[in-house]
Formats: C-alpha cells, sequence, structure tokens
C-alpha cells in the first residue's frame, strides 16, 4: 500500500512535469538515448557473435532488436549465422524485402560462395546476373567453372584472373582443375601456376597444382617451406620435379640470391634451357627487391622465360634504374594489355620513346600521344605527363556552388542516413558500404553534392573520395581539405616544414578521420606509432607522455611534425626519401638509397621503391603536396621540380640505430 504521503509526493512531481514540457522533453530524450545506447551495443554483440560462428548468441541479440533502426542488417545476420543451412525460401524473402539496399548485395554475394561450394550451378547462375557489384574473385572463379562445366571456353579468361594465389581459396584452385581436366589447362598452364604459388608462398596452392601433375606432393610442399633442404637434394627427374626446383630456388632467393644462384648454377647441366631461364628469373624478382648490383645480369640470364605480372614489372623497373631506355620500351611492349594501359607504363613508354629520339623536353609523336592521354588524371603519372606536354598542374576552377536543395537530397538518401548510423557507431566497413552504394547512379553534381554533405557532417574521408570521383565538375577544397589549420599552421611555421607536404601526407596517412588506427597499432591523423611517439616525446622533454595522447589532435600532429622534421633533416632535406622514410623507416629509406652509385631522377627512385605499399604512398604523398601547394600558392606548381632527384650518400651507425623508429 503507497503512503499518503509518497501519494501527495508523487501528485506533485507529475504535476510539475504537465506544467513544465521542458523537462518532460529532455527526460524523453534522454530515455531514447539510452535505448538507442542499449540496442547499438546489442548490435554489435551480435555482429561479434557472427565472426565468431556463435549462432545461439546471434539469435539471443537479434530477439532483443526487434525495432532496431536498421533491420535489415539484424536480419542479415541472422541468415549469414546459418546460410549454409537456411531454406533457399527464406534467403529469397530477405530479398525481396530490402530489394535495392547495399546489404542484399552482400548476402548475395555470400549467397553465391555457399552455392558454388554445394555446386548448385543453376542457382548460382540464375544469381550471379544480380550481384551488382560482382568483385569477388572466388565468385568469379565459380563463375568461370560453372561455364567450363557448360563446355565453354573459358581459358583465356580463367588466365587475366588466376594471377595472385593469395586470394584463390577452394574456389579457384577448383577452377584450375575443371580446366585441366577438361583439356581448357594444359600442363604449361600449371607450372605457372605453381611458379607463381612459390611467388606468393602459397603451399597449399603448390601442392595442389603438383597432385594435379602426379607429382610428388611432399616435394612441393618442400620447396615452398624449406627450399634449402629441396636444392639439397638436386632436380630430381622430370619435368615436374625440375619445376618444383625452380619454386624451391626462387623460396631460397628470398633469404639469400647469392645460395639460390649457386643452386642453380650447379644443377643447370641437368635442367632445359627454359627451366634455367625460369630460375633466373625468380631469382632476379627477389634480387629486385634488394636492388642488388647484380639484378640486371639476373635478368638478362632470364630471357627467354615466361614472366609474372610482378616478374615482368620488376624487369621494368630495373631497366629504369639502370637508364636502359631500349630495353623499358622492349619490357612494356612484353607485358600484358591490361598492364601497359597502367598510367605508370604509359608514362614510362613515353619517357623511352623520348630517350629513343634522343630529346629530354619537347615530346612528338607517339611520346607527346601517351603523355596526353594521361595528363587530365589528376595522379602522379598524369601529373609527370602534364608537364611533359609543357604544363604545370594548376587548380581548376570550381563550378556553380552546392545548393541547400542538393544537400537535402542526399539526406534524404536512406544509404546515407543508415551510413551515418554506422560511422556515429565506428563501424567504418558497413558505413563506407552503404555510403559507396549511395553513390550508384549519382551524376557529378550529385557527387559534389553527397561530399559536401560528409563535409557537414566531419566525415572527411567520404568527403574526399566522393569528390575524387569527378571529372568535369571538381571542387579540389573537397579533394585536399586543409582542417586543423588553427594547429598545423603554427606547428609548420615553427618547423619550417612545408605545410602543402604536411598536408599531403596526412591526407594519404589518416584520409582525416581522427579516430584513424592501422593494423599495426599507428594512431592518428598523422597515424605515429607507439614507439615513435615514445622516442620523439623523450627528445622534447615531453615526460607526461601517455600513449592514449595520441588520438589528441594537438598532440599528435605536434608529435608527427616534429617527428616528420627529424627525419628530413637525417634525409638531407629530401622530401621524396623523408617521406618513404614515414611510411617504411628511416632505415630502409636509407638503404635503399644507398645502392645508388649517382643521382637519379627521383621518380625513377620512387618507381624502384621495393615496398608496393611505401611505392604508392610515396607517389600519393607528392602527387597530393603539389595540389596542396597550387591551393595554398594560388599558382601553378611542378611535381617534377618538388622531387628533383635522389643522389646516394651512406649512412652513420648511430642513424643506423635511430632508424629502427617509425618504421610499420
Amino acid at each position: 500500500m503507497i503512503s499518503a504521503s509518497k501519494w501527495i509526493a508523487g501528485v506533485a512531481v507529475v504535476a510539475w512535469v504537465a506544467f513544465n514540457p521542458t523537462y518532460m522533453s529532455v527526460a524523453h530524450a534522454e530515455d531514447i538515448g539510452a535505448e538507442t545506447k542499449r540496442q547499438d551495443d546489442a548490435f554489435l554483440l551480435m555482429r561479434d557473435a557472427v565472426r565468431q560462428d556463435d549462432t545461439a548468441k546471434v539469435d539471443f541479440y537479434a530477439a532483443r532488436l526487434a525495432n532496431y533502426s536498421i533491420p535489415s542488417y539484424v536480419d542479415y545476420y541472422r541468415l549469414k549465422s546459418r546460410l549454409k543451412d537456411v531454406p533457399y525460401a527464406e534467403i529469397r524473402d530477405f530479398m525481396k524485402r530490402y530489394e535495392g539496399q547495399a546489404i542484399v548485395d552482400r548476402l548475395r554475394n555470400d549467397w553465391l560462395l555457399d552455392l558454388g561450394r554445394k555446386r548448385d550451378w543453376a542457382t548460382f547462375d540464375e544469381q550471379l546476373p544480380l550481384f551488382v557489384l560482382n568483385d569477388d574473385t572466388q565468385v568469379k572463379c565459380y563463375a568461370l567453372q560453372s561455364r567450363a562445366l557448360k563446355g565453354q571456353k573459358v581459358a583465356d579468361e580463367a588466365r587475366a584472373l588466376l594471377t595472385s594465389p593469395a586470394v584463390y581459396g577452394e574456389p579457384c584452385a577448383g577452377l584450375i582443375a575443371t580446366l585441366f581436366q577438361t583439356g581448357q589447362f594444359d600442363a604449361n598452364d600449371l607450372y605457372e601456376q605453381l611458379r607463381l604459388a612459390g611467388e606468393f608462398n602459397a603451399t597449399g596452392q603448390a601442392r595442389r597444382i603438383v597432385a594435379l601433375l602426379g607429382g610428388p606432393e611432399k616435394k612441393a610442399v618442400q620447396a615452398v617451406d624449406t627450399p634449402a633442404l629441396a636444392l639439397a637434394k638436386g632436380p630430381g627427374g622430370g619435368r615436374t620435379e625440375h619445376e618444383i626446383f625452380v619454386v624451391a630456388v626462387g623460396r631460397m632467393a628470398k633469404t639469400s640470391v647469392k645460395l639460390a644462384a649457386l643452386a642453380l648454377d650447379k644443377a643447370s647441366s641437368q635442367l632445359t634451357p627454359l627451366e634455367r631461364q625460369e630460375g633466373w628469373a625468380a631469382i632476379a624478382l627477389q634480387s629486385s627487391y634488394s636492388l642488388d648490383t647484380d639484378t640486371a645480369e639476373y635478368w638478362r640470364r632470364s630471357n627467354g622465360a615466361r614472366l609474372s605480372i610482378d616478374q615482368i614489372q620488376w624487369k621494368t623497373r630495373i631497366a629504369l634504374r639502370a637508364g636502359d631506355w631500349r630495353q623499358v620500351k622492349a619490357s612494356i611492349q612484353a607485358m600484358p594489355a591490361s598492364l601497359r594501359d597502367d598510367p605508370a607504363w604509359i608514362y614510362w613508354m613515353g619517357r623511352a620513346l623520348m630517350a629513343e629520339a634522343g630529346v629530354t623536353s619537347h615530346p612528338a609523336g607517339e611520346a607527346e600521344r601517351l603523355f596526353r592521354s594521361i595528363s587530365d588524371q589528376p595522379n602522379f603519372y598524369g601529373q609527370l605527363a602534364l608537364e611533359e606536354t609543357g604544363n604545370l598542374v594548376t587548380i581548376p576552377l570550381p563550378g556553380l556552388p552546392i545548393t541547400p536543395a542538393e544537400t537535402a537530397a542526399i539526406a534524404a538518401n536512406p544509404n546515407f542516413q543508415r551510413s551515418l548510423k554506422f560511422f556515429g557507431m565506428r563501424l567504418r566497413f558497413e558505413g563506407t558500404r552503404e555510403w559507396n552504394w549511395g553513390l550508384r547512379g549519382l551524376d557529378e553534381r550529385g557527387y559534389l553534392a553527397a561530399a559536401e554533405f560528409a563535409r557537414q557532417h566531419e566525415i572527411l574521408d567520404r568527403m574526399v573520395n566522393t569528390s575524387d570521383r569527378t571529372r568535369i565538375q571538381v571542387d579540389y577544397t573537397q579533394r585536399f581539405p586543409s582542417p586543423h589549420h588553427d594547429v598545423m599552421h603554427p606547428a609548420t611555421q615553427t618547423l619550417g616544414l612545408d605545410k602543402a607536404w604536411v598536408y599531403g601526407l596526412m591526407r594519404q596517412e589518416s584520409r582525416f578521420i581522427l579516430g584513424a588506427q592501422s593494423h599495426v597499432g599507428a594512431s592518428g591523423l598523422m597515424q605515429v606509432m607507439p614507439s615513435t611517439a615514445r622516442w620523439v616525446a623523450k627528445k622534447l622533454g615531453l615526460t607526461d607522455f601517455a600513449q592514449d595522447m595520441l588520438t589528441d589532435v594537438r598532440t599528435n600532429i605536434m608529435l608527427g611534425t616534429n617527428y616528420l622534421n627529424m627525419v628530413l633533416g637525417n634525409m638531407d632535406g629530401s622530401e621524396v626519401l623523408a617521406t618513404a622514410a614515414y611510411n617504411a623507416g628511416p632505415g630502409r629509406s636509407r638503404r635503399w638509397r644507398a645502392t645508388l652509385t649517382k643521382p637519379i631522377d627521383s621518380a625513377i627512385f620512387i618507381e624502384t621503391i621495393p615496398f608496393y605499399e611505401t611505392r604508392t604512398y610515396v607517389k600519393n604523398v607528392m602527387s597530393n603536396a603539389t595540389y596542396y601547394a597550387a591551393l595554398f600558392e594560388g599558382r601553378p606548381q611542378s611535381l617534377k621540380a618538388r622531387i628533383g632527384t635522389v643522389a646516394p650518400r651512406s649512412y652513420s651507425a648511430e642513424e643506423e640505430q635511430e632508424s629502427s623508429y617509425g618504421s610499420r
């Protein structure tokens, strides 16, 4: 029974609330906010349960999300957790219910993989044309396998697709087996795949290929995993064992090029000329990564071998370093068409033709045509090609401003609404998926409006990536924003750093995502490694530094710019070398520089950086910096002048000790 005093107090509260609607709305909002938080937490736990393959937990949390704001994802995760056993009718019902949403395409991707595993080709063939993105290599392998089993000729498409064993899985392995068993692939195709398996350290794939060839699977595994033992036993008899030996040569070269070369020389008389050439190509690839002085000779010995995608590119790069323009031209001509069409190789073919004609400027004929074909591309090689045609990098005039009505149309789009929800929950993968799905069908004004919408919500990575899609109507303030200028300007001014370069680096590092975290632990806008941060903080006398301070904008920029300034000083003021050092560590940058015997064009130095990630990183940072300089200074810029040349220099033991900081 309620006491009279409590009853009177309750009535008083009700009366007070009735005459204070503001209190009621605040309290109501707090209740809604708390409930939203509880549901978001349940959703995150359900998502984790799917990853842990815990169906019971998925159902437990899903039952608490009956009224969740994004029901399609709740239903998707429930289906995904039991996709192997769920009736097809249930999957079709989901697709009908949420037709047009990104999550339907995601489920279709999952389902296609399951249909391929079950060899349900009839349903697979029905669903494949409905897969909008069609960006899954394994689904593509199943698709080719389905067609091959119907008697269609797919060998050429398969050869173009099967270039990276690291992503094959069972679907692509099955495709290879099907093509071999149906006569579309011959032994040469399998041997090429065996060499690729060695190149990519794909032990399982090597074993499967040798099994198809009827060879010794144990030797194949040994060639990839313990090549020294495989080489000690010699080539053996027959082509399959010889090809396994070639794989072991390439694997050994990853540890010691010299020992691999000695083993190949010793076995040379037992191998055919082609097998020897393949062995030298395997050695040459690994030697290219170390920029060894004998690399060009190894590539010469490989002449006649069928080269992989990586091998033909590195043969070209080593010729670039040597200034052998005739070989550069020949190697590019030997590339498959898809590779020749890459802006990098279009640019270098133009340079090779200029060298052949004996000119260093004013290209003509085919060289000029090649440069002009990519000079409108806003990337590293597009900018270099533009300069070869006699023009500098400029910022195009913006078009008409985006109107409120245009951004309102973006805000009303459910895809972007779901995207904002996910970004707010720090689910960047899902947020990006929904964002990109919403961009489908937009014209260039739509891209700019979506980018402006992203700016308004401070999702700067989506603003940059979305604005980058335009080609005719452009807004370089969207593409190259300069947030936190109040912190960055004094930091760079005090240190004497080029602000355009620092922003160019930050754009590449984090796309301005405040809480960006790399898989190796680099944090914040400038992606500073914890070990680097502690080292720099100590140098600066910051005794109270703690790792969680890296998420603070001011601290992150202070430590990042100071470290960059230290690296720049150790690299003799070369932005190219310092950029490489910031990404891969000062020690590696110095070692790459130490392989030089004379100054070389920085574009050649950059193109021959052994690490793919660092090579791409340096190109993008220097390209970004050139655009930022054009924005900040309001005048045309030269990328060629910015990157200049790289000259040789040895480094001291003290510098080598410091080089351990900053590598990732």
